[in-house]
């Protein structure tokens, strides 16, 4: 008897999917926190904007195996749809871009792929993640189910329900605990998230109210109707329009400030601590939504190498891998793969740049051309020693130093004027006597 039972069941994790109970609803500061509100929050925004754009910004590339190398292959019918258009309605980067924002902010990004007679992918349209849920049948296949909208209905009636099997969709999941259907982002962080929220509404609020705390009025004698007091007060003082206008007291009515002052509340410290807590979610340096604080000319650049490093990466290698296995033939599979170029974004400075070129040259791994494709330069002819691999000439072997100063001068010390053959036969007399 299997341990695990391949019955008709969902595939799902408990805060993932459309169908959750945990998908939204209100963080413990009150804010109401969905993958939309979310975006509402500034700091938010930016990090996924930063992520979702350096990603889709990044060659993408269809690379065949070969015997000493890989080479990319343009005519590979995979290769302009990734490059430059998956569907005649996108282009690459607004696709990768919305694909890449859907796994930030729900965990999972969704793609149908439309395939021809024989297989080949023609195109690929993304699905919203929030329509979508991931179920597996009687027989262990896993299978998609989407609920279209009237809008994405063709035949422009109802909404309706479209079941997708595991070959008609590109499917990427984030972080999991069933290694299927991604965490959302959003729903694991909404406190912090709902905090930020918070904070913005409660300055918002307060210029709102003229940058004026709220307060107490107090009259010396009983009053019948207390409502229009203060209705009275609210329309002439209250408001960022009314700010610094001069109160008129009367009949020994005093004004008392009973709320706490945004600084003594630690207000700006809890909006910078909270763009913080937000950046070390999505794992974006501090520098790249805004906070300079603590960078410096120093450490700025090492901060931007990390996070191609550290935050890109991991991304990048979830990309890759769910193009290959959805996209690539399974006779394809073998000799070719599909990768991200990052090598553009962990270039160091002009400087640390040219001194690496110039070790690489020097040491023969390196031709001219290699580093002008390198920096987007036009090649050096073939003719004229573009493709030349050159090693400095000053190094030799221990065993062999002294040997063209010998050859020089000679037995006699006189310089003798010798063939290449004739410098060989001497070279290995020298050495068989030594």
């Amino acid at each position: 008897m299997a341990v695990f039972s391949r019955k008709k069941q969902k595939v799902t994790d408990s805060i993932s999917t459309s169908k959750s109970m945990f998908y939204s609803g209100p963080s413990s500061a009150g804010a109401f926190v969905n993958e939309q509100t979310a975006m509402q929050t500034a700091a938010v925004h930016a990090c996924v904007r930063v992520i979702a754009e350096a990603v889709a910004s990044l060659p993408l590339n269809v690379y065949r195996y070969e015997d000493r190398a890989t080479r990319t292959v343009p005519d590979h019918p995979l290769f302009m749809l990734l490059k430059n258009a998956p569907n005649p309605e996108m282009t690459s980067f607004s696709f990768r871009e919305a694909l890449m924002t859907h796994l930030l902010l729900h965990g999972n990004a969704y793609a149908q792929i439309i395939r021809n007679g024989s297989g080949r992918v023609e195109a690929l349209y993304p699905l919203l993640p929030d329509k979508m849920d991931v179920s597996r049948g009687s027989s262990g296949e896993i299978y998609y189910t989407y609920w279209r909208d009237r809008d994405e209905n063709n035949s422009g009636g109802d909404g309706e329900v479209v079941t997708l099997r595991k070959d008609q969709v590109l499917h990427i999941p984030g972080l999991s605990f069933n290694g299927l259907v991604g965490l959302s982002p959003i729903a694991l962080a909404r406190n912090s998230i709902g905090i930020a929220a918070a904070t913005e509404e409660y300055g918002a609020a307060f210029f709102k109210n003229g940058a004026t705390p709220g307060g107490l009025l107090e009259v010396p004698t009983s009053i019948k109707d207390p409502t229009k007091i203060r209705e009275t007060w609210d329309t002439v003082y209250k408001g960022a329009n009314n700010a610094s206008r001069i109160a008129v007291m009367s009949d020994g009515m005093k004004f008392h400030v009973v709320s706490v002052p945004p600084n003594e509340a630690q207000f700006l410290e809890t909006r910078k601590f909270q763009l913080a807590e937000i950046a070390r979610i999505f794992r974006v340096p501090l520098h790249m939504v805004g906070d300079l604080d603590k960078s410096s000319f120093s450490n700025i650049e090492q901060q931007s190498m990390e996070f191609v490093k550290y935050t890109l990466e991991p991304w990048v290698v979830r990309w890759e891998q769910a193009l290959w296995q959805a996209l690539l033939l399974p006779g394809e599979q073998q000799t070719h793969f599909i990768k991200f170029n990052l090598d553009g974004l962990l270039r160091g400075d002009y400087e640390t740049r040219m001194n690496g070129y110039a070790t690489g040259i020097q040491n023969g791994f390196l031709c001219p051309n290699d580093i002008r494709r390198l920096e987007n330069h036009n090649e050096i002819p073939f003719d004229e020693g573009g493709d030349n691999f050159m090693v400095n000439g000053s190094m030799v072997k221990l065993s062999e130093v002294g040997l063209a100063y010998k050859v020089k001068m000679g037995a006699g010390g006189e310089a003798p004027v010798l063939d290449r053959a004739e410098i060989i036969k001497l070279v290995k007399g020298w050495m068989s006597d030594e």
